[in-house]
């Protein structure tokens, strides 16, 4: 990976951040879990099988959908959600990039240690 490749992800992961706290909540997993298996959904299709309330499915959508990593779109009276994983993606190339910062640092380590 480029110095420029390297720095331009560093620099997203300010932008991650609305990201790593939507998927800090449990429910918000499950619901990016439901609706990573393809089709858009509804709101009482993503509350199926759940204890949670519509109102409570619905907060926990809008914080999904601030991140981007979900779409609302209407259809007629109703809203269906679709997954879009280009955030996550991008999440990811960031932990890579700070892993392989990791792994250097540590290897700098221990050549010193044991130099």
């Amino acid at each position: 990976m480029s110095r420029r490749s390297r720095s331009r992800i560093a620099a997203s992961g300010l932008r991650r951040v609305p990201v790593f706290a939507a998927l800090g909540d449990e429910t918000r997993v499950e619901l990016v879990a439901k609706l990573c298996r393809g089709r858009p959904r509804s709101i009482s299709q993503l509350t199926e099988g759940s204890r949670l309330t519509r109102q409570a499915i619905t907060k926990h959508l809008r914080v999904l959908e601030t991140a981007g990593i979900v779409h609302g779109v209407r259809a007629g009276r109703e809203s269906l959600f679709e997954f879009d994983p280009k955030p996550l993606e991008e999440a990811r190339q960031y932990l890579d990039l700070v892993s392989e910062q990791w792994d250097q640092a540590l290897a700098r380590l221990k050549r010193f240690v044991e130099g």
